[in-house]
């Protein structure tokens, strides 16, 4: 396939490019440990000799990261599963998820995507300060994932908007491959997860056509991915302090590689994703004239209300919902035990903590926020009562006439 050079920056390796890249790889001391930790019950040489008879990226996916995948959903989790009922598993699609962890929200869809029936995984939006050390960027890039590129300047950062754009939008039509990008940029800490409709906004800048029909091209499904525990919720909870206490504070590259390890190793119990119905539907039946901040609004709304009403909530979510709320309404989806449980497990990830002047009733409201927000927003999107979203249907109809 003819790829324009114009892509060469952010897209993942082609095939051809492969041998040159194991290469490098093979050769990396750091990436040597890694791959023996990951396959300890195989030798390193046959690991190598598995990994060079990959011809292409998904040959390397169902290689390499497949089986590791599935040992680490049998190690430190109570099973992962996928509804994919709502979408057909011949075509292809731009999956557009909450965002819980920095690796393995988009991993494990790749794997779950092969699980349930399609053919291919997903080409996977990665940001490039995660990219610091060569060699997870040679991995990345293996495992079909495309750069965006962020800290830049105005100018450079349209370009660079732009040509993702284009990218996304010739990864679905011309390389007939699904697409992966969170709803916001990072994480939600707190859990409360909301679209920026500057996601949006990007996806727009590529493809043909008024600002609907270049949604409609990339045939956008909103994914909800829920985690019954966050490992990474005491680390969440000690960056919420620190901005609040340390002026000026930021996170480091160390950070996110802590993040990172963290998610990937610690327990998470029980894993759910969920398919809403692609949105290109629900989008011709919107007025394409429409002032756009508010069409980006609208939408993003709609997405979101896809996202909160799939959730797949755990006693965990109920419990952290009654503790913040000093009552026990929802006393009736757990028992006495879960909740004794749930409080250790609270007490445990608190005392994971070390930092100064630590605020421990603070700390401990941000993990019970962390857990109770899919809940309030499942509640809120179920019964039609998410006030974000009817505030923006109610200023403005886009129902064409």
């Amino acid at each position: 396939m003819n790829i324009p050079s114009d892509f060469d920056p952010i897209r993942p390796f082609n095939p051809e490019e492969l041998p040159e890249v194991y290469d490098r790889l093979f050769a990396d001391d750091q990436f040597r440990k890694v791959v023996t930790n990951f396959y300890p019950e195989v030798p390193f040489e046959e690991v190598e000799k598995r990994v060079r008879r990959c011809k292409t990226n998904l040959d390397f996916q169902k290689v390499f990261c497949y089986p590791f995948l599935q040992k680490l959903i049998t190690q430190a989790s109570l099973g992962c599963s996928m509804d994919a009922s709502s979408v057909n598993i011949k075509r292809r699609y731009t999956f557009v998820s909450n965002h819980r962890d920095i690796v393995l929200d988009s991993a494990f869809l790749d794997k779950l995507l092969l699980d349930v029936g399609f053919d291919t995984t997903c080409e996977i939006a990665i940001g490039d300060n995660l990219l610091t050390v060569p060699w997870v960027k040679d991995l990345v890039r293996i495992n079909k994932s495309f750069t965006v590129e962020r800290a830049l300047h105005a100018a450079e950062m349209y370009r660079a908007s732009k040509r993702m754009s284009d990218y996304m939008h010739f990864a679905i039509a011309e390389k007939k491959e699904n697409v992966w990008i969170a709803q916001r940029e990072g994480r939600a800490k707190d859990s409360n997860d909301l679209t920026q409709p500057a996601i949006l906004k990007m996806m727009v800048m590529g493809g043909e056509g008024s600002l609907i029909d270049r949604l409609i091209a990339l045939h956008i499904v909103p994914l909800t991915i829920s985690y019954e525990y966050d490992p990474c919720d005491y680390l969440k909870a000690r960056e919420f302090q620190l901005k609040r206490d340390v002026p000026f504070w930021k996170k480091t590259s160390g950070d996110d590689m802590e993040s990172m390890v963290t998610g990937i190793k610690g327990f998470k119990g029980h894993i759910h994703y969920h398919c809403a119905p692609c949105i290109d539907e629900w989008l011709r039946k919107q007025n394409a004239d429409a002032p756009k901040n508010q069409l980006f609004d609208s939408i993003a709304a709609y997405i979101d209300m896809q996202i909160h009403r799939n959730y797949r909530l755990f006693a965990n979510n109920y419990i952290a919902l009654d503790m913040l709320q000093g009552n026990k309404d929802h006393s009736d989806m757990y028992s006495t035990k879960e909740r004794a449980l749930f409080e250790q497990y609270l007490a445990g990830q608190l005392a994971k903590i070390n930092i100064e002047n630590k605020d421990e009733k603070f700390l401990r409201e941000c993990i019970l926020n962390m857990y109770a927000n899919p809940a309030k927003n499942y509640f809120a999107a179920r019964d039609g009562d998410n006030s974000r979203i009817k505030s923006i249907m109610n200023r403005f109809t886009f129902k064409k006439s």
